[in-house]
């Protein structure tokens, strides 16, 4: 309760508990995390590893909130910051150029994820973005084990940890557990270390409803963030192949893959080498996979099915669909002020009813 207390203490527009959408690279753009934040949950603005646009899609958000006839138009001069967050990709982001778009337009937090040396090159990164806002912007910090959630906490003291589980769609550690057991393990260690009250806890990983809501808050989290389900928004930047195949697969413990494939087809290679990404299986996986064949013809292969546009994605194509294992139940394409209203209802729900058949039981027990 405490910690849920400070975090609406810190964004006073949020509902609890507290639905933030991820930080997807060219996905969560400024209309995206804006209208998260309009329906009462906080919206993050993909920074990423290139933030050479980051001013830019700041100066979007802003407008965007200075013209919204919500009151969310009233935090910027009432807290001093700008209702949204943006999440960095720390293995190639600059801090400079970070840095000055944070000082001019002061997010409300910002969400740290996969330096180069974890924990210490996001030191500095803490240590500044603190200091050029007078510590209104709140650092965020993603981590993936036990082991990076002690280090972190102990080294940065970040506001929040995102704990992120192996079902998680898009990058993370390529050996992590499930949210089911990383979150209550995390919120031990932390306990034990007298550091228990001072952090809250994000559940991120295979979840895409209230009743995923409502089991990571027994588990110790005080809210959820969300990726693949607003894959799914109105607002999203994203093409309608790959919205739509979000909206078809199923299953996705078995539909989903964790691998490397999805970067080298793209030609990424800056990831550091403890991270892999999980998507739904195609042919280009498949071919890597099942069938060998080199990452040279694959990427051939993969540049001319860009070429098909919304074609290229689906089983049999080859473009890369990030998806976490929650994906069978995204089923409808929504605008993200629903999603999270929906969500936060079903949640509602799902602890009333769990509260009332408590009560049922004790009642009838000898």
């Amino acid at each position: 309760m405490a910690t849920r207390s400070a975090l609406h203490a810190a964004y006073p527009w949020i509902k609890t508990p507290l639905i933030a959408s991820a930080p997807m690279l060219r996905i969560a753009m400024a209309p995206l995390a804006v209208a998260v934040s309009r329906a009462g949950g906080l919206g993050f603005l993909a920074g990423g590893y290139d933030v050479s646009t980051l001013e830019t899609e700041l100066e979007h958000a802003a407008r965007l909130v200075r013209e919204s006839d919500h009151p969310i138009h009233q935090v910027p001069a009432e807290k001093g910051v700008l209702p949204i967050g943006v999440g960095f990709i720390n293995w190639g982001a600059d801090l400079a150029v970070a840095l000055a778009a944070i000082q001019k337009y002061t997010p409300c937090a910002v969400w740290l994820f996969a330096p180069a040396t974890q924990p210490d090159d996001l030191i500095p990164w803490a240590t500044q973005v603190r200091a050029v806002t007078s510590g209104r912007t709140r650092v965020w910090v993603q981590v993936g084990s036990v082991a990076e959630a002690v280090s972190v906490a102990e080294a940065l003291r970040p506001d929040v940890l995102v704990v992120q589980g192996s079902d998680a769609g898009g990058h993370g550690l390529a050996r992590s557990a499930s949210v089911i057991s990383l979150v209550p393990e995390v919120r031990d260690a932390l306990a034990e270390r007298g550091m228990g009250a001072d952090i809250a806890l994000l559940a991120a990983g295979g979840i895409a409803d209230g009743r995923g809501v409502a089991a990571a808050l027994a588990l110790g989290a005080a809210g959820v963030a969300m990726g693949t389900r607003f894959l799914a928004s109105h607002e999203a930047t994203i093409a309608r192949g790959y919205q739509a195949e979000v909206l078809r697969a199923s299953d996705g413990g078995v539909s989903t893959v964790r691998s490397t494939v999805y970067d080298r087809v793209r030609d990424i290679h800056g990831w550091p080498q403890r991270y892999d990404g999980r998507g739904v299986i195609n042919e280009s996986y498949v071919d890597a996979v099942e069938r060998g064949m080199g990452d040279e013809e694959n990427r051939r292969l993969y540049v001319e099915e860009m070429k098909k546009g919304d074609e290229g994605w689906g089983p049999k194509g080859r473009m890369t669909t990030y998806a976490g294992t929650g994906v069978g139940l995204v089923r409808d394409a929504l605008p993200a002020g629903d999603i999270v209203r929906r969500v936060l209802l079903e949640a509602d729900e799902t602890i009333k009813r769990l509260a009332g058949e408590r009560s049922d039981t004790l009642l009838t027990l000898p």
